[in-house]
């Protein structure tokens, strides 16, 4: 089997085989290669067999953004399933992210078993929330509301830096940099607010789409008590057009501390799977808010991991005044299995929990101090 970079003529077999394996009716977009991301074909005999899609993204933990190859459109043609094609295709694009410096990797699971097999484990969710507008309604309204108007294109750079202001606090978050997201599409939408000062500073933003019986929120990305509320009241100026409102849960603050939940609540909770592509440029790469009052500190690892040998067998974790950093050596006391690595990574899962899932073996309370994870990490874009 031939693994190769899907090129524009390969268009018409990529999206026929990802219209037969996602049974999507929406016609194909104009071009199959595109800034950001970068596609892989299988073929067999000279025939196409699978594809896949890495996104070019980064996603923050800790404060900053580490760069992630985001994998999606993962086909196989049915009559080459079961035959090693899918398997083939995630073990190429892990040499391919390494090389890219793409350092961790996510996906959505269709086939859960699939991805493990190859060391992506849960380690996050995506979340939707629908409210019934009475609840919205019974919120609390602005100490002091600010103005909002419609976006413009001179809006977008403050808006993207807002959203980013916010994403660095929120561990699982993209970076949305350019030129995997095109900034200038937020201007398509059917709502697209910004909420600004008395000195014309933005605060704060709002997108959404209509849809025939609710208002689908995308963002609503305020940094303070009265952006955030003001920009709740334009969804409830949907009131008596709409009933529904379902919102993207970015900031579950936003709909823990300031919308009025009842004890039941309609969420759609999709899971995503992380894995560490490169243990030590992930590390490096990542915030530790928390090593400042641990340092200096180490745990000596065993990383179990046949699908990159790259960073597996014996690695010291160290915590200095330099930084954290995992370098070859030490006596492998805790063993580590690739599906492992992604949820500790991400705070998701306790060593103690990774242990009772038999991914992991010996004490590494240190593990768990580095991380100290605040909440669900979470992803607000669907790939």
């Amino acid at each position: 089997m031939e693994i190769r970079e899907y090129t524009e003529a390969d268009r018409g077999t990529v999206f026929r085989m990802r219209k037969l394996a996602f049974a999507s009716s929406a016609p194909p977009p104009e071009r199959l290669v595109t800034p950001g991301r970068l596609g892989l074909l299988a073929e067999r005999d000279g025939q196409p067999v699978g594809s896949l899609l890495i996104n070019d993204f980064a996603q923050y933990f800790g404060g900053r953004a580490v760069p992630m190859g985001g994998i999606g459109g993962v086909v196989v043609d049915p009559h080459a399933r079961g035959r090693g094609v899918a398997s083939a295709l995630l073990d190429t694009a892990l040499r391919t992210m390494r090389e890219q410096g793409q350092a961790i990797s996510v996906l959505y699971p269709t086939v859960p078993a699939l991805y493990r097999g190859r060391g992506w484990e849960r380690a996050g969710v995506h979340e939707r929330v629908d409210f019934p507008m009475d609840r919205l309604l019974m919120s609390p309204k602005a100490p002091r509301r600010l103005t909002t108007r419609r976006a413009t294109a001179d809006d977008l750079d403050d808006v993207h830096a807002l959203y980013n202001a916010f994403a660095a606090t929120a561990d699982g978050l993209l970076d949305r940099h350019a030129p995997t997201f095109a900034p200038e599409q937020l201007l398509d939408l059917d709502v697209a607010t910004v909420a600004h000062d008395d000195e014309g500073v933005l605060r704060g933003y709002l997108t959404a789409d209509r849809e025939r019986e609710r208002l689908k929120a995308h963002d609503l990305i305020g940094l303070d008590l009265d952006t955030q509320l003001t920009l709740l009241a334009e969804l409830t100026s949907w009131a008596g057009v709409l009933g529904v409102v379902s919102l993207r849960l970015a900031d579950p603050a936003f709909t823990d501390l300031l919308t009025s939940q009842a004890i039941h609540n309609d969420v759609k909770t999709s899971q995503w799977m992380l894995r560490v592509v490169d243990l030590p440029a992930a590390v490096a790469a990542r915030g530790w808010p928390n090593a400042e009052g641990l340092r200096p500190a180490a745990v000596d690892l065993d990383v179990v991991d046949p699908h990159a040998p790259w960073h597996a067998g014996p690695r010291r974790l160290v915590v200095e005044d330099d930084g954290v950093r995992v370098e070859p050596g030490g006596t492998g006391a805790v063993r580590v299995h690739a599906r492992a690595l992604g949820p500790w990574f991400s705070g998701m899962q306790s060593t103690h929990a990774l242990r009772r899932a038999g991914l992991l073996e010996g004490g590494a309370p240190l593990l768990d101090r580095l991380v100290a994870a605040p909440g669900t990490p979470r992803l607000a874009d669907f790939f």
